[in-house]
């Protein structure tokens, strides 16, 4: 691995980073932040709040594929800096917004920044071996699960200070982030691999049809979307069941997703790069779909708070599923349409983080309370399991059809 590749690799992780500690940031204030303009009104605050999430999850949805088939036509490069100055703007308004039609604007810009996941994923393609892509995947996930930890916590340290200071501070890091890749990204696509952009490729819907076209794309593409949308609906859950079923505090609740964050990067940072050489993508794709699966039952038995944080870690293995997916959909598809690809999979990871979090908390509403005809405080769990099982079903049924495939 040459130095210029090194030090791309390091610039592309650190955006990522910087994309999720951007999100964890905002968990412990950003609440607190849309409440100071209802006063008492929390029902209208918690409206607002959630409208805030949908329309984030939105934009990433819209323009995912917009800013992948871009990378496609104009280069990796210019799109991920442009995406890192629109981030630093997205920040800076936030922390200076006199009304929530500002902040509005600020989450859309954060939104739409955020959808450059699809151009760094396909740089990551270009400069890595398809042998060792899961790795990189791997090397993503674990700059991912590291945002989640450091960002609450600094969030939370920061809104003691000052409940703006920590938009200011991400901000600046964005645009530090933007100087630095500015010095040391090369462009990763060369012009000869470039073709031109389309807006029926860019169009999010049409980008996710283009995944049918491959049987196999198709199937893995059906076992990530099951691997996204059970993640989803456990975390869309995890703050009201534990608080509800165990009386856990915030303070409880923050250490059990930083334990979350560490394992995640242990995983996907870590055993990632030591398991798929040796079991091969489509073996790990197994493994990880059936951990979840059998995690989620867990959690939805749990009869205690530390029953849960002790099923934290070994649910974490469920992390590998996403890389070894990805790398599988990526051998299947051309240089050129990586970006297409790559904006088609975060569009349908955005989908995934609005029914997520919607399904999972209308479970809870449904079963949890002692006086529902059926009463299942684990629902969302338990529903979480199902749609893990049905992934692990169609990645059983790939890896029937093809041998596995050793990186």
């Amino acid at each position: 691995m040459s130095r210029d590749r090194n030090a791309s690799v390091a610039f592309i992780l650190i955006t990522l980073l910087l994309d999720t500690l951007g999100v964890g940031v905002m968990l412990p204030v950003l609440p607190k932040l849309v409440s100071s303009f209802f006063g008492s009104d929390l029902g209208a605050a918690s409206r607002y709040y959630g409208a805030f999430v949908a329309v984030y999850s939105a934009m990433q949805f819209v323009f995912a594929p917009v800013l992948g088939g871009l990378s496609d036509r104009f280069g990796r490069r210019v799109v991920i800096l442009s995406s890192l100055l629109g981030a630093a703007l997205n920040y800076a308004l936030l922390a200076v917004a006199p009304g929530l039609g500002w902040l509005y604007f600020g989450r859309v810009v954060a939104g739409i920044t955020g959808a450059s996941f699809s151009a760094a994923s396909a740089y990551m393609v270009d400069v890595t071996p398809p042998g060792r892509r899961a790795q990189g995947f791997g090397l993503i996930g674990a700059a991912f699960g590291l945002g989640f930890i450091i960002g609450p916590a600094l969030g939370g340290l920061l809104g003691n200070v000052h409940l703006r200071l920590p938009f200011a501070v991400a901000a600046g890091l964005n645009l530090l982030n933007f100087a630095y890749g500015a010095l040391v990204l090369p462009e990763s696509l060369p012009r000869e691999r470039r073709r031109p952009f389309s807006l029926r490729r860019a169009n999010p819907l049409a980008s996710l049809a283009s995944l049918g076209r491959s049987p196999v794309v198709l199937g893995l593409t059906g076992a990530l979307v099951c691997s996204y949308l059970a993640q989803q609906v456990v975390q869309g859950v995890w703050a009201l069941f534990t608080e509800q079923r165990f009386g856990w505090r915030p303070f409880d609740i923050g250490i059990s997703l930083a334990v979350a964050g560490v394992g995640m990067a242990l995983v996907q940072g870590g055993l990632v790069r030591l398991l798929m050489p040796r079991l091969g993508e489509r073996r790990c794709l197994v493994l990880g779909l059936a951990a979840a699966a059998v995690s989620c039952v867990g959690f939805g038995l749990a009869e205690s708070g530390l029953a849960m944080v002790a099923l934290i870690l070994p649910s974490a293995l469920g992390g590998m599923a996403v890389p070894a997916t990805q790398a599988l959909i990526s051998r299947e598809v051309g240089p050129s349409g990586q970006g297409e690809l790559q904006g088609a999979l975060a569009s349908l990871a955005s989908l995934t983080a609005i029914a997520g979090p919607l399904l999972g908390t209308g479970l809870l509403a449904r079963f949890s309370p002692a006086t529902a005809d059926f009463h299942v405080p684990g629902a969302p769990f338990f529903v979480g399991a199902c749609i893990n099982a049905a992934g692990l079903l169609l990645a059983l049924r790939l890896s029937a059809r093809r041998p596995p495939v050793v990186a």
